[in-house]
């Protein structure tokens, strides 16, 4: 069968597993957990630094039910009434960043990495990308970020070794 592997799925689908390797490949990424329950989301809030934050389900098509929270009221509303926590289907949480959101889009055959997209988000950081316009190619990016983008993307999808399409 022609593809990624089970392995390189499963990695780049597991928060904990994703999250190790972006460690390993010198890749920061903002300060995230899964909660299951109530106090685990109260706990969470005092690790991750206080607000604001990103709160999404775990397991959604199209980023259903993502909202940024800056309050214990917004985040105990949306745990109330956006989402329904289980051991199956944690929420995760994540420290916001405001800034520029990027999309790369990238193919590989295993060994060589084609990248043939980089958009650019129009809205800021947070609105999901199925509700967001974006411009391709970027317009704002210095070359440098571009650069960095493309080591990035080209490390993620070998480390994964991808065999297909991904975005990222």
């Amino acid at each position: 069968i022609l593809g990624t592997s089970a392995q390189g799925i499963d990695t780049a689908e597991d928060r904990e597993k994703f999250s190790d390797l972006l460690g390993r490949l010198d890749i920061a990424t903002p300060k995230g957990c899964a909660v299951r329950t109530d106090a685990e989301a109260v706990e969470a809030v005092e690790r991750l630094g206080y607000y604001p934050l990103m709160v999404r389900p775990s397991f959604v098509i199209g980023g259903r039910a993502m909202q940024v929270v800056y309050s214990d009221d917004e985040l105990r509303k949306y745990l109330k009434e956006a989402v329904k926590m289980s051991h199956e289907h944690p929420v995760l949480i994540d420290k916001y960043v405001e800034g520029k959101e990027i999309e790369v889009d990238a193919i590989a055959d295993g060994e060589n990495v084609l990248i043939p997209g980089i958009m650019e988000h129009i809205e800021r950081t947070g609105v999901h990308s199925g509700d967001s316009c974006t411009v391709y190619p970027t317009y704002s990016l210095p070359q440098e970020v571009i650069d960095e983008l493309v080591a990035r993307t080209k490390k993620i999808v070998k480390a994964l070794h991808i065999v297909g399409l991904v975005n990222i």
